[in-house]
């Protein structure tokens, strides 16, 4: 066997191609990254890093990102008669007729204000559940692991232990109260579902 131990010189096509082979490098780094996120999200590991963090009234909720869908404006509602004062009617959500519900009246608080930075929060299709919660402000991502748990038997909230969707409390380094919401959990609540008066 021989070698061929002459250089060849390096042509304008040959240089044209580079910048493509670096894109596509780049794309399979970013494809074997998101992957791992996504293997780490299917086993659960850092799971309370992947939190959206809402304000729903007064409060303030941590929402897991796999069940939460797309967050548009709360534009325009159609009322639906005959229905609880949280059911706030339907939304159309990417072509989509979605049910809007007011968490904050549903507790058995006072009604979320609409106005500019209001926000529906639509179920992830995952769940099956055409709904969306009107959230007061979309807060960004939060990380539960930096955090403290509320112990919530140690403060013995009798109220807390009905709602089953509640999973844990948390208090952030500015000591506001974060609860985190299991929307699938929520959606099998039977005072959910039943939404006629």
């Amino acid at each position: 066997m021989t070698e061929n131990t002459s250089e060849k010189p390096i042509t304008s096509t040959e240089t044209a191609v580079s910048p493509s082979v670096t894109r596509r490098a780049r794309l399979r780094d970013f494809q074997s990254q998101l992957m791992e996120r996504m293997q780490a999200a299917k086993s659960g590991a850092h799971i309370r890093a992947n939190q959206l963090g809402v304000q729903i009234g007064k409060n303030k909720y941590l929402i897991d990102l796999r069940e939460a869908g797309e967050i548009v404006s709360a534009g325009n509602l159609t009322k639906v008669p005959l229905t609880k004062s949280w059911y706030l009617g339907l939304s159309n959500v990417r072509g989509s007729l979605t049910s809007v519900i007011d968490y904050s009246l549903f507790e058995g608080s006072e009604p979320t204000s609409v106005d500019s930075s209001c926000r529906i929060l639509a179920f992830s299709n995952s769940l099956s559940f055409n709904s969306g919660l009107l959230v007061s402000k979309v807060l960004g991502l939060r990380n539960a692991d930096e955090m403290d748990l509320i112990d919530e038997q140690a403060m013995n909230t009798p109220d807390q232990q009905k709602k089953t969707w509640i999973i844990n409390r948390f208090l952030d380094s500015d000591g506001q109260i974060w609860s985190q919401l299991s929307l699938s959990s929520l959606v099998q609540d039977q005072e959910f579902l039943q939404i006629g008066l």
